[in-house]
């Protein structure tokens, strides 16, 4: 089944019926989100990735509906039950609930009480009470006892009626639907601790006698009682109040207060508890479920956006330093290009000669090396380390920094890892990783699963298919927004460019270490198994700086190149002229070289990277400090204003790291001054930040601040 979608789609996402019909044409004919975004915004009206990404996600899902909805009609028809009303309705459903209630009463069952219930010859019994014509079902029951059918006796043929009453009940639509509003208007969550597992689920103490509206549970609450009812601390229910349920049903079904409506009342009753409370049940915690975790993947793909497009340091000789106390310290020396050249290990905790020695170690790779920064990892004896650095006289030019070094470890056991230095243990490649992500945080973080970086939320009980799909988008968008300079950068970053994906991307590598440096984009096109589509969604994010085209180190496409060379013989000067003088750039009438195929938008985009070809879109790098004699729990006092870096941010506010190995809350309420319903409204993840201490509970590890300046 093959449906139109364009102007559904346009009208719920509120854009135009041509820009979604054309963006879907483009998604089907293999591009990307970001090229999409980047190369086609004539197009498709100048749609940014958002709601390109939104329109594909919209078109998966309708095409899924139609999919289910053909399965559905074919399952009907061999039945030989389709009728032309049946299949009106269902070509009408809109959404899976409701076309999967339309399909219950037809769909294969397991054997239930109704389906016994009929073997006995009980349907016509039933169908007489059900009509509620005022027949009295006791006498009409007695013709339907039958010893050979196991239908003993009038109460048993009464209560056999009543099942495929239920049976009925339960399989309308319409009664489903109304059904479906109130448990999802008036459904409340609760939550109660299993008797004798108190102490055991403490984790979950803030649930053990709880309850909520479930339409305005925040995300962060829903998937906490999940974990508990999964991990058998809690027992958890999501119903509706039980009158109101049964009200609409009778209303529905019960017609008078005869005898045989009165049998009508009881399956309502029977059917609303053994049945629908059940199956609606399921049906809004799985949509609860789903809207947690869209929630939660939200939140994650802010964080990680953040971390992924924080200041990179830049090609700088870097040595890198993995805290250690009992086993020493890992140091790994980086050239500007992130190689490795030399590693050592040095010992801060062993004795004064050795703290002596180390600190002769750290100078003298520091000249050998020129060292211009020293990254230091931020896990255990990190603030020793750093004050250790800063007192043994350093050159002063030579900065200390402190490096968030979450998913290192995971990064230092991976194939990946293995493959770069298989010739080094995992100490000596996690102190790497803590260098380059300094050096260029995309470039290391992209080789780490996301969901071991260390800024989501409940990542791991949200849906994992959903959660990789949404964090690869994120991923994407950020490497191909920055670009990928194709000569040094490694198969996991390739893998990320538009078009290309693992294969293609070892290609390129396999090309790049066989025939040296690519010297321009056109050379792209002789890797083998990279054919012409490939090329278009990728040439755009690949740069080749110092080629033989200044353009292949910009974000123009080579598509575009004949308009500049147009540009170029009109102004009578070279690429290098046009990029160096703004006069000439001046001179530029945009309109002069709009086609059928290019307008305004990309001509613009040109003109602005003619400006500052292959410009990075991250922010500079800035040095941060953390407050000097603050480097444990112990250290800090209730009021004490203190820098920090905001390493998380959920729904319920941000972690911040203030220097003392246990990063403090500071609570959405404590964000601002005024009222906020989002923390991404106020922090993102790795921004500097001034926070005060409001509480410290050593206990219990945790540490309470505020960003507010009132109290």
């Amino acid at each position: 089944m093959d449906r139109n979608y364009d102007a559904k789609i346009a009208q719920e996402l509120k854009l135009h019926a041509e820009q979604v019909a054309d963006t879907i044409r483009l998604l089907d004919d293999g591009s990307t989100v970001p090229f999409i975004a980047r190369y086609r915004k004539e197009v498709t009206g100048n749609l940014d990735e958002v709601a390109i990404t939104n329109i594909r996600d919209r078109v998966g899902q309708l095409r899924e509906l139609d999919k289910r909805r053909a399965t559905v009609l074919s399952s009907i028809q061999e039945q030989g039950k389709l009728t032309d009303e049946l299949k009106e309705k269902i070509l009408a459903a809109q959404t899976m609930a409701v076309l999967e209630d339309i399909y219950l009463p037809f769909k294969p069952k397991r054997r239930t009480k109704a389906t016994v219930a009929k073997e006995k010859g009980l349907e016509p019994l039933a169908k007489m009470i059900f009509d509620q014509t005022g027949i009295d079902p006791e006498r009409e029951a007695v013709q339907f006892v039958n010893a050979e059918k196991k239908v003993e006796s009038t109460d048993e043929a009464l209560a056999g009626a009543r099942d495929i009453i239920a049976e009925w009940i339960n399989e309308d639509a319409n009664a489903r639907a109304q059904l479906r509003k109130l448990f999802y208007d008036k459904a409340v969550i609760t939550s109660r601790v299993i008797r004798g597992k108190e102490e055991e689920g403490i984790k979950f103490k803030d649930y053990f006698q709880w309850e909520e509206l479930a339409r305005s549970a925040p995300s962060h609450r829903i998937l906490a009682v999940r974990r508990g009812e999964k991990e058998e601390f809690l027992i958890v229910r999501i119903l509706p109040p039980e009158d109101d349920a049964i009200a609409i049903l009778e209303s529905a079904f019960v017609k008078s207060k005869n005898a045989d409506s009165q049998q009508v009342g009881v399956a309502v009753h029977d059917s609303y508890k053994r049945l629908l409370s059940l199956s609606l049940e399921t049906e809004i915690r799985l949509e609860l479920k789903k809207r947690a975790d869209q929630e939660a993947i939200r939140v994650f793909n802010s964080n990680l956006r953040e971390l992924l497009m924080a200041p990179p340091l830049g090609q700088t000789n870097v040595l890198a330093i993995d805290p250690g106390l009992r086993t020493g310290c890992k140091v790994v020396c980086l050239d500007s290009q992130g190689k490795l050249v030399a590693n050592d290990t040095i010992y801060l905790a062993q004795s004064e000669g050795a703290r002596e020695d180390a600190a002769q170690t750290i100078k003298s790779l520091c000249k050998k090396f020129s060292i211009k920064v020293i990254a230091i990892g931020n896990g255990t004896a990190s603030r020793e380390t750093d004050q250790f650095i800063r007192s043994i006289g350093l050159p002063k030019e030579i900065q200390a920094v402190v490096v968030n070094e979450s998913g290192a470890s995971i990064y230092s056991a991976s194939d990946v890892a293995r493959e770069e230095f298989p010739d080094h243990d995992v100490t000596v490649r996690g102190s790497v990783s803590i260098g380059r992500r300094l050096m260029d945080p995309l470039a290391e973080l992209v080789k780490i699963d996301p969901k071991s970086i260390g800024v989501g939320q409940y990542q791991h009980d949200v849906d994992q298919n959903l959660l990789k799909r949404s964090l690869d988008d994120v991923v994407i968008s950020c490497v191909n927004q920055v670009g990928v300079e194709v000569n040094t950068a490694s198969k996991q970053l390739l893998t990320y460019v538009s078009g290309l994906g693992p294969a293609r991307a070892q290609a390129i590598i396999d090309f790049r270490n066989g025939k040296g440096p690519f010297v321009s984009r056109e050379q792209i096109r002789e890797v083998p198994g990279l054919g012409p589509k490939a090329f278009e969604q990728a040439a755009g994010f690949l740069r080749i700086r110092d080629g033989k085209n200044p353009l292949d180190a910009s974000a123009v496409h080579p598509e575009s190149y004949p308009i500049i060379h147009r540009m170029l013989k009109d102004l009578g000067c070279s690429v290098e002229e046009l990029m160096a003088k703004e006069q000439l750039r001046k001179q530029i009438d945009l309109k002069k070289y709009v086609t059928e195929h290019v307008g305004l938008p990309t001509l613009i985009d040109i003109q602005d990277e003619l400006a500052k070809p292959g410009r990075d879109p991250r922010p500079p790098f800035q040095i941060f400090s953390f407050k000097e004699g603050v480097m444990t729990m112990e250290d800090l006092s209730v009021g004490m204003a203190l820098p920090g870096v905001v390493t998380n941010v959920t729904a319920f506010g941000a972690f911040v790291d203030v220097g003392v190995h246990q990063d403090g809350l500071v609570h959405i309420s404590q964000l601002s001054d005024r009222y906020i319903k989002d923390p991404h409204e106020v922090v993102k993840v790795h921004q500097k930040v001034n926070v005060r201490v409001l509480e410290i509970d050593p206990k219990r590890r945790r540490i309470a601040l505020t960003m507010r300046k009132k109290d």
